[in-house]
């Protein structure tokens, strides 16, 4: 793996959160950056607005929502 230093500024609080997650985890705070930037990479593009309306079209499969919705509404009343 090639990799290149890079210096970061964070807050005095997300230092000492960082510091004892690698304390914890027994990892190095370098690893414990790198895990978070797995973490950001697989899950980006996957909370859009867009991709969620994508992957959830058609799974209402108990008719009219809407209809569905307004009566659930009416007993609220």
């Amino acid at each position: 793996m090639k990799s290149k230093r890079t210096i970061i500024t964070i807050s005095d609080e997300d230092k000492l959160w960082l510091k004892s997650y690698s304390k914890a985890h027994k990892v190095s705070i370098a690893e414990a950056v790198r895990r978070g930037i797995f973490i950001l990479r697989e899950t980006a593009g996957k909370t859009t607005y867009k991709t969620l309306i994508k992957e959830t079209m058609g799974v209402w499969k108990k008719g009219d929502g809407l209809e569905y919705q307004e009566k659930l509404r009416e007993e609220w009343l």
